[in-house]
């Protein structure tokens, strides 16, 4: 079996007034997506999806990353991602196994596309065994559990919003640090006081900065949140601050969650030197697909650090 053909589909759609979401980072008024099918001689087809800018993705999946996987056996993962990831240093890569990333594939809109055709290849090995692509990872449940993500109501309406997402059946659920009202920390404390309230003791909480506070505020906000039995602290500081991150992490006993914005094992290898979180949240569709994320996986386990993947996107970013 060899790939015969790649192929990418930009997709964008405006989203009704009625139903545009407003959140602490604005607006969204479009959704953008790249679907990737990676097609086999013997007539298997895989889907992946990608982040980043439609058109962007799909031109360097069409010029860059389909040429060096067409002709490749799809069972052969690790050999296919190695040669997008190294480009035209990738002779050593897979032959003597030292990486010689491409300097421009190491983090960014390739590093994003080349996860998206990783997630397709992964598509085809499944289908190939014949197995959910769960199993063809090496299944160990199978379901997962969810958490509700929303919680920018301001002041004391966060909880009826949270308890509305307790209502539903979530057994955790997760509230952003800057709400409808803005921020200042008597805002957050009050905002969250009122989550917990709503979702009672038994719900678990965790709260979500989007990277936006310094070191010093993200410290004081953590201690005035303690009281709360937060599950964990999402992105405290800003993902390019590993050393503020850890010592956020150091003042607190909440755990510290990150890394939707990280590529590849690499940016997880250092914070975790740095031991500057308890949860890795590695996002699929931009650490590396899933030939990455089993590295990562591996990483965090070694370290002691849970894993709880980020997902944001597409239905196919949602499923991979």
């Amino acid at each position: 079996m060899k790939i015969a053909k790649v192929s990418a589909v930009p997709m964008s759609a405006s989203v009704p007034r009625e139903k545009q979401h407003r959140t602490d980072l604005g607006t969204k008024v479009k959704s953008d997506a790249t679907l990737i099918r990676v097609e086999t001689d013997d007539g298997l087809t895989g889907i992946g999806a990608a982040l980043g800018s439609p058109p962007i993705v799909a031109a360097i999946v069409a010029h860059e990353l389909a040429p060096e996987v067409v002709g490749e056996d799809p069972m052969f993962s690790e050999r296919i991602y190695e040669k997008m990831y190294n480009g035209s240093r990738s002779a050593p890569a897979l032959e003597r196994g030292v990486t010689q990333a491409d300097e421009s594939r190491r983090r960014g809109v390739i590093m994003e596309a080349i996860a998206g055709v990783d997630i397709a290849v992964w598509d085809v090995k499944a289908q190939a065994l014949g197995v959910p692509l769960y199993q063809a990872l090496g299944a160990v449940r199978r379901s997962v559990r969810g958490y509700a993500s929303g919680g920018w109501a301001p002041g004391e309406e966060a909880e009826a919003e949270l308890a509305g997402y307790a209502a539903k059946g979530f057994t955790a659920c997760k509230m952003r640090v800057v709400g409808r009202d803005g921020f200042s920390i008597p805002k957050c404390v009050r905002r969250v006081k009122a989550a917990r309230r709503g979702l009672g003791p038994d719900v678990e909480l965790m709260v979500d900065a989007h990277g936006s506070l310094e070191v010093a505020t993200a410290i004081k906000l953590a201690r005035e949140l303690e009281p709360y039995d937060i599950a964990w602290f999402e992105e405290p500081v800003s993902p390019d601050d590993h050393a503020g991150q850890a010592e956020v992490r150091r003042s607190t006993t909440i755990p510290i969650a990150s890394g939707e914005r990280e590529f590849t094992r690499f940016d997880f290898q250092d914070l975790l030197e740095r031991r500057a979180l308890d949860i890795a949240q590695p996002d699929v569709a931009r650490a590396g697909g899933m030939t990455e994320i089993r590295r990562i996986a591996a990483l965090t386990s070694a370290h002691g650090v849970r894993l709880a993947p980020h997902a944001w996107g597409s239905g196919v970013l949602f499923a991979a």
